[in-house]
């Protein structure tokens, strides 16, 4: 008897990532398909919600990889230990974690268009930084209003990107300075609360120069054909939320308008004279973006922003999705 539902994974669901990929595929084509949450044993037995609908975290194991026909990982240290045994066991992998688990597989951000069709013997992918889809998006849609000369970015990082772990000790750093005692650095090995800082303690979790290299590794993935914009990544004493402010230039003077024409696309919402903030842009599968052109019209500033954890996961089922396409039904067991 045929199958009437794909079987999707979600291996990391506790995390706050993971969380926004439940959410995500409730929401989108795959919401038909049946979803399992899995994690670790702690927390096994918890009660999630996908959506509307609430499911059990079910314990990861070898066994619960079984009959699968995606498996999404949003944690690195279960994607090394289960993530070639998903493969072997004729699941595709979703590699959501940046964590180099098969630098083989294509990265993909299906958002940004004129992406190549995956290969039809495909089986795991790597889904793009969040900061990498925002700027292939908008400079490919920038391309198509002149020719681009130079580019460059300032990214401000919020501490949710590192999960919750980071998230958590920004706000005990908070607390701990407004008491005026010490802070904890055990994720950023520096005082990230009240401060700007381009790069981190040597014992961080996370480093700020891993980030940027990942950006910039998965931009040229996207948009190669595009000028590689001068990167600077800050991390920002802020929760949740990507800020980018983009400078572009280009050869010749574009016509009042054109590049805001240009930048129509259905992943971008154009702001009026309220800016995009991290606030304004949490919940939003999009980038909030804001245009101001100089007096020769040849070099542009664009404030974008965009929920880090739901464009991220929105990316991810995209992927999901191309890779369900690429796999026939199978038979009920």
């Amino acid at each position: 008897m045929n199958k009437i539902q794909y079987r999707i994974a979600v291996v990391g669901a506790s995390s706050l990532l993971g969380k926004e990929i439940g959410d995500e595929i409730a929401e989108s084509p795959l919401a038909a398909a049946n979803t399992i949450l899995l994690d670790t044993e702690e927390a096994g037995g918890t009660l999630e919600a996908i959506g509307d609908e609430a499911a059990f975290l079910q314990t990861l194991e070898p066994a619960s990889l079984e009959n699968l026909d995606v498996a999404i990982f949003a944690d690195t240290k279960m994607l090394r230990e289960f993530g070639q045994t998903a493969r072997a066991m004729g699941a595709a992998v979703v590699d959501v974690t940046g964590s180099g688990f098969d630098t083989t597989a294509p990265v993909r951000s299906p958002l940004v268009g004129d992406s190549k069709p995956l290969d039809l013997e495909a089986n795991s992918v790597r889904v793009a930084h969040p900061v990498a889809t925002m700027l292939a998006l908008v400079l490919g849609l920038a391309a198509k209003a002149g020719a681009l000369r130079n580019a460059a970015a300032t990214v401000l990082q919020p501490a949710s990107e590192n999960g919750r772990a980071a998230l958590d000790e920004l706000q005990q750093q908070s607390i701990n300075l407004l008491s005026f005692q010490a802070v904890p650095t055990e994720e950023f090995d520096a005082q990230v609360a009240f401060n700007l800082l381009p790069t981190l303690g040597e014992a961080a979790r996370n480093p700020i120069a891993a980030s940027e290299d990942r950006i910039l590794r998965d931009l040229q993935a996207l948009s190669a054909d595009l000028p590689v914009p001068v990167l600077q990544l800050i991390q920002a004493p802020v929760f949740h939320g990507f800020g980018v402010s983009l400078f572009l230039e280009f050869d010749q003077p574009l016509a009042p308008g054109v590049l805001l024409a240009a930048m129509a696309s259905e992943y971008i919402d154009i702001t009026g004279e309220e800016p995009p903030s991290n606030i304004s842009s949490a919940g939003q599968g999009r980038v909030l973006l804001q245009l101001k052109p100089t007096a020769d019209n040849t070099r542009y500033a664009l404030w974008m922003t965009a929920d880090n954890l739901k464009l991220t996961a929105r990316t991810a089922v995209a992927c999901a999705l191309e890779l369900t396409r690429l796999k026939p039904l199978g038979t009920v067991q």
